[in-house]
């Protein structure tokens, strides 16, 4: 058994040992971006930006680097082994332009993860092939008519005598221009019903001109680099070789995918707020003579510095959690995932309010190595939007809570430590094994255990013990009121305080998460983590945001926030829970 634990342990340190050099050799070349002569840097992806054009230089480089692997399974030739590792590659370019990781990168992960859930043997080798010779595969779902509401598609596939017939048209598809590859979300049946739509792979350079046709590129205000264009279908063949999984099969090929991409996506864009508070830090040092590099300034600024680190740890947890429940949770992570993407704009809302007091008017500097914050601005809250947007992760956590809280809240298990280790090894992902709901979720498990079970005597660690049992007491409070509303019935009235319940209940799982990577990050190598001091901080941050009346943290937890924030920013670390070393 103790030979069998240390293989275990001998092969995580080498996954993790590849990953951290793969991180390294790509922060490598994309050098630092302060500096104006890189031609990946703040200077030449800004100007990309003004010209609404895709950031060539960038995809060059990631083209350099073969990034495209990195979205295909091992088993098909690529370099995907878990999602875990996914997002660490990809928090680099999110850190440098969302723009160039959702143009060149995630908009052909997602078609990907598609195949991958559902293609058949030749589709997945088929699109592998393709992505590996550089091309790129583009998604098209989005129905802008009906508010995202991707079941009410206004493209129709009808059964023909060699395969279907495609009318209808999609306004809004990214990199179709240059897509090899198009996934396309159809409906096949009339009646309604969760088998009224699927799912077709295309070769959009097969399409006949006389009966498909693309529409003028559209500019948006957020990722101005990518290139969002619309297609018409009139009648339009394609063979029945062309359907992605069972006919019918399209909502539950889209909501299996949509737990994966909604997760890696929100992950790697903590990257996005990690530049942002760099960039405060460096103006902020750059304007008060070096007071914050010394740590003697208790202004506001300060103050602003540590709740904004504060708040890209706390939602940090929550990624770290939802991805490596992708591999170990498959069945929990509808929720995980989509209780990570409602936290999104919320988390970058206020995180962007702190920082925006540190720069002041500079808040709205667009060259520069300002630039780039005012262009996170712009950026980030797309990421937030569309078929899988806030509204959708409602409506998916909401209709689960009544059998979560009848069945699993204060009975279920805890989460395994696994879900809590920073870089350990993951079992490979089963797409098959993502429910659309189970019932169960033991994540919220582990903050009753470690709630339970925090000990030490000195202020910090008394901080800690209540805050966690103050946010258990709400957590069985959130309980008690979803069933009583079960108990009311279905009645509209009772519809806003569903989503007051949901919100609290999102809040609750971040809350979890901390809780288990601190406690698990006692037996790790970062102090950092170890130190109680964060997860205080990040559960008074999640307390007041409930509406929880807490006392004040003790004087220690500011002021070791705030080293850290400028240790960090010296030694040129990320602000995330990897502390990734970055450069510039």
């Amino acid at each position: 058994m103790v030979a069998a634990l240390l293989g275990d342990r001998t092969v995580a340190r080498r996954r993790e040992d590849a990953v951290r050099t793969r991180v390294a050799a790509l922060e490598s070349l994309l050098g630092d971006p302060s500096d104006p002569a890189n031609p990946v840097g703040y200077t030449a992806l800004l100007e990309a930006d003004r010209a609404a054009v895709p950031f060539a230089a960038g995809e060059a480089l990631l083209d350099e680097f073969g990034i495209t692997d990195e979205y295909i399974p091992q088993a098909l030739g690529g370099r995907l082994d878990g999602m875990d590792t996914l997002v660490r590659i990809m928090r680099p370019v999110f850190r440098r332009d969302v723009g160039l990781a959702m143009g060149h990168g995630m908009t052909t992960f997602m078609a990907a993860s598609d195949v991958w859930t559902a293609g058949s043997s030749r589709q997945r080798h088929w699109l592998a092939g393709l992505l590996r010779d550089g091309g790129k595969a583009a998604i098209a779902q989005h129905e802008t008519a009906h508010s995202n509401d991707y079941v009410r598609s206004q493209v129709t596939a009808r059964r023909s005598p060699h395969g279907y017939l495609i009318s209808g048209g999609k306004p809004l598809v990214n990199n179709l221009e240059r897509a090899g590859a198009l996934v396309l979300f159809c409906r096949t049946d009339p009646a309604p019903g969760s088998r009224s739509h699927s799912v077709l792979l295309l070769e959009p350079g097969q399409l006949t001109d006389a009966r498909a046709a693309v529409t003028a590129r559209r500019t948006p205000v957020g990722l101005r680099g990518c290139r969002f264009a619309g297609a018409e279908f009139d009648d339009c063949p394609v063979p029945a070789t062309a359907l992605l999984g069972p006919e019918g099969s399209g909502i539950e090929t889209a909501l299996r995918s949509f737990q994966i991409s909604r997760t890696v996506i929100s992950a790697s864009a903590v990257a996005a707020l990690d530049t942002s508070l760099r960039t405060a830090v460096r103006f902020d040092r750059e304007h008060s003579g070096g007071a914050q590099a010394r740590g003697t300034d208790g202004s506001r600024t300060g103050a602003a510095l540590t709740s904004a680190f504060v708040n890209l740890l706390l939602y940090d947890s929550l990624a770290v959690v939802a991805t490596r429940a992708l591999h170990l949770l498959p069945a929990e992570t509808s929720v995980y995932s989509a209780a990570l993407k409602y936290l999104l704009p919320r988390v970058l809302t206020e995180t962007m309010y702190d920082l925006s007091i540190v720069l002041g008017s500079g808040f709205y500097t667009r060259e520069g190595s300002l630039g780039i914050f005012q262009k996170h601005v712009r950026d980030v809250p797309v990421l937030s939007l569309g078929h899988a947007g806030t509204v959708a992760c409602q409506a998916t956590v909401i209709p689960q809570m009544p059998r979560l809280a009848r069945s699993s809240w204060f009975l279920e298990d805890e989460a395994p430590s696994g879900l809590f280790r920073l870089g350990g090894d993951l079992p490979p992902l089963r797409t098959d094994r993502l429910a659309l709901a189970c019932g169960r979720d033991s994540l919220s498990a582990t903050m009753l255990a470690v709630s339970s079970a925090v000990d030490g005597s000195g202020p910090v660690e008394r901080a800690l013990r209540t805050l966690a049992g103050q946010l258990v007491e709400e957590f069985r409070d959130v309980r008690s009121r979803v069933l009583r509303l079960e108990a009311a019935g279905s009645a509209a009235t009772a519809q806003p305080a569903r989503f007051a319940l949901m919100d609290r209940y999102a809040l609750l799982l971040a809350a979890a998460a901390v809780l288990g990577l601190w406690d698990q990050g006692r037996y790790g190598p970062d102090p950092f983590l170890a130190d109680p001091c964060w997860a205080a901080a990040a559960l008074h941050h999640i307390a007041r945001r409930l509406g929880t009346r807490v006392a004040d943290l003790p004087p220690e937890c500011e002021t070791r926030i705030r080293h850290e924030v400028q240790l960090r920013f010296s030694t040129q670390l990320g602000y995330d829970l990897y502390s990734t070393p970055i450069p510039g």
